[in-house]
């Protein structure tokens, strides 16, 4: 077997490893599981890093079990939270599970049938039939409450200010220990992947192997990830609208895309690495490229295609290059030419106002669509002093304050972009 611990070490994926976890690996085929919440019905791109270590592990000849939890999904992970997780009904759990499910199988073929082919479960499946008395009795009594007392994530909860934890947390770590046990003996699943705050729960489940077995049958692995950052110490996967999505109908193309192509020098570098499955020597070439000229971003623009391409398709990538160019060109050409549907990916986000069409029949001067009817500008003698200076556009041309707004100037029909200066950007709508 090739070295895949090696591997996620340079690419920086590697935080905590249980000693022979990487002999196991290089020895043979080794079956290994990762979970995910179903708290929505989508992934954010804080769930990039798990489900890229799955693909790492396929690619290097192991066989990925993904699971989705509908079991821990009812009681709530309590790790790395301050307060109790809101429960959600079957209903909203059901959607979301079925959800998830769509957005993994977009990234692992499920159907496939070589011996490493990936496997995609639902803890719910095992959790459903287990009575609470046999789970006291075969689990409980297993692990001690002192052993779970001890993890950081029961530690935090209970030292912490406000309500502390409630037993149904509490039990949270059993339950995915259980799924551990239960993958072992189905599946001779040994090693359980996730993030650096799941290190408490996963060596519960290691730990919860090893009493509910002997010899040979008692061996599992516990290895984590760093939690991703950026350099400035901000949370990653937000921007100013909120998560990024891993889902056109959450987070358009155009604006995943242009996520990962803003990002800065010091973090495109870190990323590049951990998001694209690039090999060593073309990063490294590409690092050098940049430090030569930063301005080009030739690191950030190969991220943003790389991971445009894995999380969406080559097709969306060209569109959504296509709609950057089109925004960011000083002439209109390209805005006119987008569909509808893409020309508004491109302006969410923009601030908006709407002003009726009977508005602009006859012509609405310039000022009063300035300050007036949109509020673009706080006063009208602050929209003449940015037209005296030359500063505002009207679909990327230049205008006085001569110009009055027509239904000549419409954009499909309905939309006008005014511009202010290089980067203040305000979008009309005409209804």
């Amino acid at each position: 077997m090739k070295n895949i611990i090696s591997e996620l070490q340079w690419r920086g994926l590697v935080h905590d490893i249980m000693p022979g976890t990487e002999e196991q690996l290089l020895k043979e085929m080794t079956t290994t599981y990762i979970g995910f919440d179903p708290t929505s019905d989508s992934l954010h791109i804080g769930s990039l890093v798990p489900i890229i270590l799955l693909v790492h592990l396929k690619n290097f000849g192991h066989k990925p079990i993904a699971l989705v939890g509908g079991a821990t999904g009812m009681i709530g992970d309590p790790s790395g939270k301050s307060d109790e997780r809101n429960l959600l009904d079957e209903a909203t759990l059901n959607h979301n599970v079925e959800g998830i499910k769509g957005v993994l199988s977009r990234f692992l073929d499920f159907n496939e049938t070589t011996p490493n082919a990936p496997v995609l479960v639902n803890n719910y499946d095992w959790m459903k039939g287990l009575s609470f008395i046999n789970f006291a009795r075969d689990v409980g009594k297993r692990i001690t409450v002192n052993y779970m007392m001890a993890k950081d994530s029961v530690k935090k909860r209970l030292s912490g200010e406000g309500e502390g934890m409630s037993f149904t947390e509490f039990t949270y770590q059993l339950i995915q220990g259980y799924d551990f046990y239960h993958l072992h003996k189905e599946y001779n699943c040994l090693l359980q992947m996730g993030g650096s705050d799941q290190w408490g729960n996963i060596t519960t489940g290691t730990e919860l192997v090893r009493r509910m077995n002997v010899g040979e049958e008692a061996k599992a692995f516990a290895m984590t990830c760093p939690l991703i950052t950026k350099a400035d110490g901000s949370k990653f996967g937000k921007s100013e609208g909120g998560n990024v999505w891993l889902t056109a109908d959450k987070t358009s193309v155009y604006k995943f895309y242009q996520f990962w192509l803003n990002t800065t020098d010091v973090d495109a570098e870190k990323y590049i690495k951990i998001f694209t499955f690039l090999g060593k020597e073309e990063i490294d070439a590409l690092i050098e490229e940049h430090k030569v000229a930063p301005h080009l971003r030739v690191l950030q623009r190969k991220l943003a295609e790389e991971l445009t391409v894995f999380v969406h398709s080559k097709e969306e990538l060209e569109k959504a290059i296509e709609a950057t160019a089109a925004f960011f060109n000083p002439k209109m050409d390209g805005l006119i030419k987008l569909d509808a549907k893409t020309f508004l990916e491109v302006i969410d986000g923009v601030p908006q106002a709407e002003i009726s069409k009977s508005d602009i029949e006859t012509g609405l001067d310039i000022i009063k669509v300035l300050n007036e009817k949109t509020g673009f500008f706080k006063s009208n003698g602050e929209a003449r002093r940015a037209l005296t200076a030359n500063s505002i556009s009207v679909n990327k041309e230049k205008v006085t304050e001569e110009f009055a707004l027509s239904s000549k100037d419409l954009i499909n029909n309905q939309f006008v972009l005014l511009q202010s200066g290089k980067k203040n950007y305000f979008v009309i709508r005409v209804v």
